[in-house]
Protein backbone atom coordinates (compact mmCIF):
# COMPACT_ATOMS: atom_id res chain seq x y z
CA UNK A 1 0.00 0.00 0.00
CA UNK A 2 1.55 3.43 -0.94
CA UNK A 3 1.04 6.09 0.88
CA UNK A 4 -0.10 9.57 -1.15
CA UNK A 5 -0.33 11.25 2.18
CA UNK A 6 0.28 11.24 6.19
CA UNK A 7 -1.35 12.41 8.75
CA UNK A 8 0.41 14.36 11.37
CA UNK A 9 0.39 11.83 13.91
CA UNK A 10 2.06 9.31 11.52
CA UNK A 11 4.52 12.20 10.84
CA UNK A 12 4.81 12.68 13.93
CA UNK A 13 6.04 8.85 15.06
CA UNK A 14 7.84 8.69 11.89
CA UNK A 15 10.16 12.05 13.37
CA UNK A 16 10.19 10.99 17.14
CA UNK A 17 11.28 7.02 15.86
CA UNK A 18 14.01 8.66 13.59
CA UNK A 19 15.34 11.08 16.68
CA UNK A 20 17.92 8.84 17.69
CA UNK A 21 21.01 7.46 15.89
CA UNK A 22 20.74 3.67 16.85
CA UNK A 23 17.11 3.33 15.01
CA UNK A 24 18.66 5.63 12.29
CA UNK A 25 21.50 3.00 11.57
CA UNK A 26 18.44 0.29 11.91
CA UNK A 27 15.94 1.67 9.40
CA UNK A 28 19.20 2.11 7.32
CA UNK A 29 20.54 -1.53 7.15
CA UNK A 30 17.56 -2.76 6.78
CA UNK A 31 15.99 -0.49 3.76
CA UNK A 32 19.61 -1.57 2.25
CA UNK A 33 19.65 -5.28 3.07
CA UNK A 34 15.12 -6.04 3.39
CA UNK A 35 15.70 -8.17 6.30
CA UNK A 36 17.92 -9.02 9.07
CA UNK A 37 17.70 -11.11 12.19
CA UNK A 38 18.18 -9.40 15.36
CA UNK A 39 21.86 -11.42 15.88
CA UNK A 40 22.87 -9.78 12.42
CA UNK A 41 21.84 -6.24 13.65
CA UNK A 42 23.43 -6.84 16.80
CA UNK A 43 26.98 -7.61 15.30
CA UNK A 44 27.21 -5.51 12.58
CA UNK A 45 25.99 -1.91 14.75
CA UNK A 46 27.85 -3.78 17.72
CA UNK A 47 24.48 -3.71 20.24
CA UNK A 48 23.76 -5.42 22.79
CA UNK A 49 20.53 -7.87 22.57
CA UNK A 50 18.99 -5.91 24.87
CA UNK A 51 19.49 -2.12 22.94
CA UNK A 52 18.90 -3.46 19.60
CA UNK A 53 15.46 -5.28 20.90
CA UNK A 54 14.67 -1.81 22.35
CA UNK A 55 15.04 0.02 19.56
CA UNK A 56 13.18 -2.11 17.01
CA UNK A 57 10.35 -2.53 19.21
CA UNK A 58 10.43 1.46 19.41
CA UNK A 59 10.40 1.50 15.28
CA UNK A 60 7.72 -1.70 15.52
CA UNK A 61 5.20 0.81 17.47
CA UNK A 62 6.26 3.39 15.45
CA UNK A 63 4.79 1.56 12.02
CA UNK A 64 7.87 1.36 10.44
CA UNK A 65 9.15 -1.72 11.22
CA UNK A 66 7.55 -5.24 10.93
CA UNK A 67 9.11 -9.15 11.79
CA UNK A 68 8.67 -12.47 11.26
CA UNK A 69 9.47 -15.57 12.69
CA UNK A 70 11.23 -18.70 10.87
CA UNK A 71 12.15 -21.23 14.04
CA UNK A 72 13.42 -19.37 16.36
CA UNK A 73 14.86 -16.32 14.76
CA UNK A 74 13.27 -13.22 13.80
CA UNK A 75 13.80 -11.37 11.26
CA UNK A 76 13.00 -7.60 10.52
CA UNK A 77 12.06 -5.57 7.54
CA UNK A 78 10.58 -2.22 6.27
CA UNK A 79 6.65 -2.41 6.37
CA UNK A 80 5.50 -1.45 2.57
CA UNK A 81 3.82 1.81 3.63
CA UNK A 82 6.48 3.00 5.31
CA UNK A 83 9.22 2.40 2.46
CA UNK A 84 7.92 5.80 0.29
CA UNK A 85 8.79 8.00 3.32
CA UNK A 86 11.64 6.25 4.57
CA UNK A 87 13.85 6.51 0.96
CA UNK A 88 12.77 10.31 0.73
CA UNK A 89 14.03 10.70 4.04
CA UNK A 90 17.09 8.82 3.69
CA UNK A 91 17.94 10.01 0.01
CA UNK A 92 19.28 13.26 2.45
CA UNK A 93 21.59 11.19 4.62
CA UNK A 94 23.05 8.19 2.70
CA UNK A 95 26.51 9.49 2.57
CA UNK A 96 26.88 9.48 5.91
CA UNK A 97 30.36 7.64 6.73
CA UNK A 98 28.42 5.85 10.08
CA UNK A 99 25.72 4.33 7.56
CA UNK A 100 28.47 3.77 4.97
CA UNK A 101 30.43 1.73 7.62
CA UNK A 102 27.87 -0.11 8.87
CA UNK A 103 26.97 -1.48 5.44
CA UNK A 104 30.40 -2.01 4.97
CA UNK A 105 29.99 -4.76 8.01
CA UNK A 106 27.32 -6.32 6.84
CA UNK A 107 28.72 -7.22 3.35
CA UNK A 108 31.86 -8.44 5.48
CA UNK A 109 29.76 -10.96 7.83
CA UNK A 110 27.24 -12.15 4.17
CA UNK A 111 30.42 -12.76 2.32
CA UNK A 112 32.21 -14.82 5.22
CA UNK A 113 28.58 -16.30 6.20
CA UNK A 114 28.16 -17.73 2.48
CA UNK A 115 32.55 -18.76 2.25
CA UNK A 116 31.44 -20.70 5.25
CA UNK A 117 28.56 -22.16 3.84
CA UNK A 118 29.87 -23.02 0.49
CA UNK A 119 32.79 -24.86 2.23
CA UNK A 120 30.26 -26.92 4.11
CA UNK A 121 28.43 -27.93 1.02
CA UNK A 122 31.35 -28.81 -0.37
CA UNK A 123 33.10 -30.81 2.14
CA UNK A 124 33.83 -34.35 1.00
CA UNK A 125 33.78 -36.02 4.27
CA UNK A 126 30.67 -34.57 4.66
CA UNK A 127 27.98 -37.30 5.36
Amino acid sequence: MRLKNISLNYGMRVFKALSEEPRVRIIHLLIQNKELSISDLEHILDFTQTKTSRHLIYLKNAGLVGSRRVDQWTFYYILEEAIEIINQIFKFIQKDISLIKDQEVYEILHSNRELAINKIQNNPYRK
